[in-house]
């Protein structure tokens, strides 16, 4: 199986990985792992709109994502102001 990389967007890349069994492209997201400095399997994409999709929106990508520390979509009330700041 080739690996060819089709975007990457730190810390994110999209991959397609060969086929799979039923001959449709095998999309996915890998993440850069910061301890390693290696790309690990994220997310396997359903298919080539999905994939569209992440390239179009990288708030979707960060929806994707399981790790809890990435926020996707912030809205202005989920920032808290300091009531220390004038």
């Amino acid at each position: 199986m080739k690996l060819e990389v089709i975007l990457e967007r730190y810390p994110y890349r999209f991959i397609q990985f060969g086929k799979l069994k039923n001959g449709y492209p095998d999309f996915r997201i890998q993440k850069m792992n910061n301890i390693t400095w290696r790309y690990n399997d994220m997310y396997l994409l359903d298919s080539q709109a999905q994939l569209d999709c992440c390239i179009e929106d990288p708030e979707y990508v960060k929806w994707l994502d399981p790790d809890p520390e990435v926020a996707a979509y912030p809205r202005k009330s989920d920032t808290c102001k300091s009531p220390y700041l004038s």
